[in-house]
């Protein structure tokens, strides 16, 4: 059988060019008068963007049209958020949410009065929303580590432990918590929760970081949920995050990637423009070889990226490429910026260059959703059991 390779869809391509002129022509200018350390834009021109993207049908691609999302793939999602991560806070809030923002995946498990209460308003707002499942005693091997505990009183639940790590909580209106149910169970005994912002006996803290985006600790004290706030039935919950741990790992990685792509762009500029001791840096193999060796590991990752989204849209398992993907994007990430970093010099740590943020923000990637260590584990495990 005759078969010429693959091509990106034409109207894809398209997506791919509309969402890349956006960003640079939009995004970018805007950056350059920032503060370095931003994390969001000001509402004037956030919502100026917003509105265009929605206008122009650019909002919340990646969720179900049904929600009032764009219904795209997970492979059509990972190509685009990699053009929309190629700025300066594209690693963690890409686009600045200015083409929308999600809830955590296993909020469309919900029910017909949760999915309307929560999931639509924040699809339709860019409303922001947590996801706590990392306690002080571990995140890597939630079954054991998940210590928090939700006691049934009635009609509702009463719920004491502490969440730490949590990205985005302490912004957030509501968000997805985890919790110990039945103690007896193991990992059958975790159940999931709707937990809003503002319920009683929650608190939450900023735990200051390397990146400037800081994440939460979240402590509940004898905080009240309702039942109706049960998201799936009880001692149903990790299997829903880890759901959403897995395929959640390809869009991760297509966010590494698109920094990658950007570090590189600015790596080769510079080289052909820089000049020491009468040579172009561009013309010194040593440089060349820095270039091409980010070259080819960006485009190991995207593959690599690309085959295990494109079994999550078959419906096939995709455990392993997530593993696989995760972990080769997030150190070829660390990789690629540090050989840019490298190549500008003194340059490369200037905070008016975005390189030294991604250097930073880079390290946190290799711990993020998995540290490489696990995934490690998990792909060896996979290999030996065949």
């Amino acid at each position: 059988m005759d078969f010429p390779g693959y091509q990106l869809p034409e109207e894809l391509q398209l997506l791919q060019r509309t969402v890349r002129r956006i960003i640079q022509e939009e995004i970018g200018p805007l950056e350059r008068s920032m503060d370095p350390e931003a994390t969001e834009l000001d509402d004037a021109n956030w919502q100026r963007l917003a509105t265009m993207n929605q206008h122009a049908g650019l909002w919340a691609l990646g969720a179900p049209q049904e929600y009032g999302g764009g219904g795209l793939s997970t492979f059509a999602y990972c190509v685009v958020l990699e053009e929309m991560a190629q700025h300066r806070n594209g690693l963690y809030n890409p686009g600045y949410a200015t083409f929308g923002r999600y809830p955590p995946n296993v909020c469309y498990a919900g029910s017909p009065e949760q999915l309307q209460k929560y999931v639509i308003p924040t699809l339709r707002e860019a409303k922001k929303a947590f996801f706590a499942v990392t306690e002080p005693s571990g995140g890597a091997d939630p079954a054991g580590a998940i210590q928090t505990r939700g006691v049934r009183d009635g009609d509702h639940w009463v719920i004491n432990g502490t969440k730490t790590w949590i990205s985005g909580g302490i912004e957030a209106e509501w968000g997805i918590v985890f919790v110990r149910t039945d103690p007896g169970k193991g990992r059958q005994g975790i159940s999931c929760f709707f937990v809003d912002r503002d319920t009683p006996g929650l608190s939450m803290r900023l735990i200051p970081v390397i990146r400037p985006y800081y994440p939460s600790e979240l402590v509940f004290k004898d905080c009240v949920v309702p039942h109706a706030n049960l998201l799936g039935g009880e001692g149903e919950g990790l299997n829903l995050a880890l759901r959403l741990l897995t395929k959640n790992r390809f869009t991760y990685s297509a966010a590494n990637i698109g920094v990658a792509v950007a570090a590189l762009r600015m790596a080769i500029a510079y080289a052909k423009q820089r000049s020491t001791f009468g040579q172009l840096l561009s013309q010194r193999q040593a440089i060349q070889w820095m270039l091409a060796d980010s070259e080819v590991e960006i485009r190991a990752a995207r593959w690599l990226t690309w085959e295990g989204s494109w079994k999550v849209d078959r419906g096939e398992d995709h455990r392993h490429e997530a593993s696989i993907a995760k972990l080769y994007s997030s150190e070829m990430l660390g990789r690629v910026v540090d050989r840019a970093v490298q190549i500008h010099g003194g340059y490369g740590v200037a905070k008016e260059v975005p390189l030294e943020r991604w250097y930073r923000e880079a390290r946190v990637r290799r711990i993020g959703e998995g540290p490489s260590e696990v995934q490690r584990m998990v792909i060896a495990r996979n290999l030996l059991r065949g």
